[in-house]
């Protein structure tokens, strides 16, 4: 099968910066609570800017460091949990942004794991030679899902968008993806609020939805907990068991960033050094599909990734979700 390579990867982080000690304005808590339960110091918040915009930003940067021009992308796969609209899709309004008109544009919704997904999906189109290069733009903002008056998930979110372009190569590339609907409760937000509807009326019927719903952000954190710190490692393994290769042979695993206590424990299970994870935490908090190629761009960046390094991408998130690829970047 046809592998692939990051022919173009940027990232955007919004210019607001939200500090540990802004919390305390509005909810119990303090610095050191947040940093020593979470490993977050500082996240970013998007204010006014739409969700797209800031993936058209971060995509207009790795277009333009692949190489690669727009009329050569025949696909731009969105992922986001946090739309500006539901009709249309995110992709779309990014195209239009972009000016990339013709190319396929789709919208996935794979949580945390958006990103992991996505490479997965170009990987395949690339291979069945329905697309010579894919365009992944991750954008997320999630305070404007959160609920501020949750302080123990409150402090964890954060907004951003990277973006990559993916390309077609002689490299190797496994990938191992799944989903467990059981938790599909655990973390949740409610974005449909339905519109007056004159059928129920007429038919006797009343709506049966909760109206203090206000579309914010649940999560049970104990449960998501449980799934992250047994599901990242596992699919770590599995997926370098499918590449043939010892952890030892990685140069770097990018995981999602959502809690440091859980990227430890991956790395106990896993028997390696934390030095191993690739760790931005501490700065952007938990931005969803976004974290894993904003975390991948610093790492190339800053020199922690270099061409021809073995890596892996691991996702774990709401679904529940989860999925790890091996590539070579």
């Amino acid at each position: 099968m046809q592998g692939i390579k990051i022919s173009g990867i940027a990232s955007y982080i919004p210019e607001t910066v939200i500090e540990n000690d802004d919390y305390t304005s509005f909810i119990e808590t303090n610095n050191e609570w947040i940093t020593t339960r979470t490993g977050i110091n500082t996240r970013h918040c998007a204010l006014n800017m739409p969700t797209w915009k800031m993936g058209s930003l971060a995509a207009e940067k790795a277009i333009e460091e692949s190489g690669i021009s727009k009329e050569e992308i025949d696909l731009i796969i969105c992922t986001t949990v946090t739309p500006d609209t539901l009709i249309p899709s995110t992709a779309c309004y990014i195209q239009n942004e972009l000016q990339m008109f013709g190319c396929m544009a789709f919208d996935i919704n794979c949580a945390c794991s958006g990103f992991v997904y996505a490479v997965d999906m170009a990987h395949k189109y690339i291979s069945a030679g329905a697309a010579r290069n894919v365009l992944i733009v991750s954008s997320e903002q999630l305070t404007k899902v959160t609920d501020y008056t949750d302080r123990a998930s409150c402090i964890l979110f954060g907004d951003g968008a990277a973006s990559a372009v993916i390309s077609p190569a002689d490299r190797p590339f496994s990938s191992f993806l799944g989903a467990d609907g059981r938790g599909a409760g655990f973390l949740r937000a409610t974005s449909v609020k339905p519109v007056p509807n004159p059928f129920f009326a007429l038919k006797g019927a009343e709506p049966d939805y909760d109206p203090a719903d206000n579309g914010k952000l649940y999560q049970d954190g104990k449960e998501v907990y449980k799934f992250a710190v047994a599901m990242m490692p596992q699919a770590v393994k599995n997926v370098l068991e499918k590449a043939g290769l010892s952890v030892n042979e990685v140069t770097r695993i990018i995981p999602h960033q959502a809690n440091v206590r859980i990227i430890q424990t991956a790395a106990s299970n896993l028997g390696v050094d934390m030095d191993k994870f690739y760790l931005n935490i501490q700065k952007y908090g938990n931005t969803s599909s976004a974290s894993i190629p904003i975390a991948l761009t610093e790492a190339i960046e800053t020199g922690a990734v270099k061409r021809g390094d073995r890596i892996v991408l691991v996702g774990f998130g709401a679904g529940l979700t989860y999925g790890a690829v091996c590539l070579e970047y």
